[in-house]
């Protein structure tokens, strides 16, 4: 794995050297975009929209539009004259309470590593984070932009997850959401028993994209047929319910829920079993 940048964490006097890797990793189905008749593959055109005539890579500007149709061109002198300082550094300026931050201001994960000379300073601030359950806030430049960041403990490592500025999210209040209604005490009852019914531990490893292998299939099966359309399999249409009673749907729920749950301890006693009758005649 490659760093995408190299640089160091500052909070007061200590400095860290350290690398930044990416900490996800999305693999998403690539398409082309073809000719129908003969399956040749079509490019994108930087197409002026005055003309209608391709505009070649060195003619190209960068331009703001601060009024509709008019235009502020940008130069790299213009983008070197903004003073942004530390473009190297994660620039903790603050050590927060994790749980006082919401979590829709994270969105992107890195991982830290230590460079040469940085581990005993690492270790330091990991074990000082984890133990106080704090986030360092940090701004820092990556490429051409700044980014708002949290510096946390996970495990044996720092991550640095990139977060949004607060003018970025989104106004709930601007949202047509019931403001407050009040549920009968049999309905929050039965709400509260189906959560807990359905609580389990975290396993991310339980859950999968099903999207992305059924279409994988979907592209397989197309594949063996030498591209031909493959005949499609009927699907159960899901039966019109209407929520009139909503205790009535909470109890359903509970035991569709309870039902499941037996089966799975079923499911376990009968591996349970077979593996131990396996290990006997073993």
């Amino acid at each position: 794995m490659r760093a995408i940048w190299k640089g160091s964490i500052s909070f007061g006097l200590v400095n860290i050297p350290i690398a930044l890797y990416p900490a996800t990793r999305r693999e998403e189905l690539k398409f082309r975009l073809l000719r129908a008749t003969d399956h040749s593959p079509v490019n994108y055109k930087r197409v002026a929209q005055k003309d209608g005539k391709e505009v070649p890579w060195d003619q190209i500007v960068k331009g703001y539009e601060y009024e509709k149709g008019k235009f502020v061109v940008l130069n790299e002198k213009d983008f070197q004259r903004v003073d942004l300082e530390a473009t190297q550094t994660v620039d903790i300026q603050d050590f927060v309470d994790i749980e006082d931050i919401d979590p829709m201001f994270f969105y992107k994960p890195y991982y830290l590593e230590p460079q040469k000379g940085g581990d005993k300073a690492y270790v330091l601030l990991r074990e000082a984070l984890a133990d106080g359950k704090k986030v360092g806030i940090a701004k820092v430049v990556i490429k051409t932009r700044q980014y708002l960041a949290g510096v946390k403990a996970l495990k044996k490592a720092l991550v640095l997850e990139l977060m949004h500025f607060a003018e970025e999210l989104a106004d709930v209040e601007k949202l047509n959401v019931p403001k407050q209604a009040e549920p009968g005490k049999k309905e929050m009852d039965m709400a509260r028993a189906l959560v807990n019914s359905m609580t389990s531990k975290w396993d991310p490893q339980k859950y999968h994209d099903d999207y992305r292998d059924a279409l994988m299939e979907v592209i397989e099966e197309k594949v063996e047929a030498g591209g031909k359309e493959i005949e499609e399999k009927p699907k159960k249409a899901p039966a019109p319910t209407k929520v009139i009673d909503l205790v009535a749907v909470l109890q359903e729920s509970l035991n569709k829920a309870h039902g499941g749950r037996k089966r799975t301890s079923a499911k376990s006693a009968a591996k349970k079993t077979h593996r131990h009758h396996a290990k006997k005649a073993a």
